[in-house]
């Protein structure tokens, strides 16, 4: 502990609780974002830095003093899926250099696993922005986790909204695909853990929660959660691409991100052995039990827009 710890993607859905986890524990925190005055006026009892991954100026210099280095900064979104991959590793490459010039002991960075087949784009991006920090001096640890439940994650937000919304849902046949979802309070611990892990070199382990669960099982276990049993119909011929349009309708998750999760459904996500569990103090959180505190820091649920609202009023539900 010999000097702050720097999250990059500190305003971010886990950057924001692993710095209240950090701080919680004692360690002192520099939060990273590209506008540190915004944030500091919205949030003044946090130390804030600018660190802006598109721009090599300033990097050097955010990072300088830092013991390590906590990266959770992802390109997904909007625009091409290639150019999105192409500014993902380049910005991992001159975080990099910039943490090998500043004396960065550790970095850490927040990935997702390989899947059984092919990967997507955005799957692929994550992967090569792992390999491309560990190609590096500075002993970088890479956590690959699949679905974070917690409230404030987009992909949370999506599972959360098409089970527990829809009295009658439809089954493309990519929903028989396993993953194995977290908790978001194990991914924070994890990455807390991995700052100081005695671990010489870089590596990358898997994250993953304890159950392997297929999408189906996931939507059902969520819904069983709340006493919701929605009626579940297969349509084989509902690929990824079209089932990202009825997602749009149905939930309230960022259209482009739910694309590119969709995208990267199209094989498992099953981790070989404990992965990273294998280091750590405890136990994963059990699916069902992280299910319950997901929906219980459910602070806003605003309205589902127009469009579903009209949909819901055609099928007899309100939202």
């Amino acid at each position: 502990m010999s000097g702050p710890v720097v999250v990059a993607g500190a305003t971010g859905f886990v950057g924001r609780h692993l710095v209240q986890h950090l701080l919680a524990g004692g360690r002192e925190v520099c939060c990273g974002t590209r506008d540190p005055e915004r944030a500091r006026r919205a949030d003044p009892s946090r130390t804030w830095v600018g660190l802006d991954v598109e721009r090599a100026d300033g990097l050097v210099e955010a990072l300088t003093g830092a013991d390590a280095l906590v990266y959770l900064v992802h390109q997904m979104g909007h625009g091409d899926p290639a150019t999105l991959h192409a500014r993902e590793v380049e910005a991992a490459r001159r975080v990099l250099r910039a943490a090998e010039r500043a004396g960065v002991r550790r970095i850490v960075y927040l990935g997702a696993p390989r899947p059984a087949g092919a990967p997507s784009h955005h799957l692929q991006a994550r992967l090569d922005t792992g390999a491309e920090l560990r190609s590096g001096a500075v002993s970088t640890l890479e956590l690959r986790a699949s679905m974070i439940v917690g409230a404030g994650s987009e992909s949370w937000l999506m599972v959360r909204d098409l089970a527990l919304r829809l009295p009658v849902m439809l089954l493309p046949s990519w929903l028989a695909t396993r993953t194995q979802p977290i908790a978001l309070a194990d991914v924070v611990h994890a990455l807390a853990s991995a700052i100081d892990d005695p671990l010489e070199g870089s590596a990358a382990f898997d994250l993953p929660g304890p159950e392997v669960l297929s999408a189906r099982q996931i939507l059902e276990r969520v819904a069983a959660v709340r006493g919701f049993r929605p009626v579940m119909i297969p349509v084989p011929v509902l690929t990824p691409r079209l089932s990202s349009h009825w997602i749009r309708l149905v939930t309230r998750a960022d259209f482009g991100i739910a694309r590119q999760l969709v995208d990267g459904m199209g094989s498992d996500l099953v981790a070989e052995g404990v992965g990273y569990w294998a280091r750590m103090d405890r136990p994963p959180t059990p699916f069902d039990e992280a299910v319950r505190t997901a929906l219980s820091e459910e602070t806003d649920v605003p309205p589902a827009g127009q469009r579903f609202e009209r949909w819901v009023q055609r099928v007899g539900r309100s939202a």
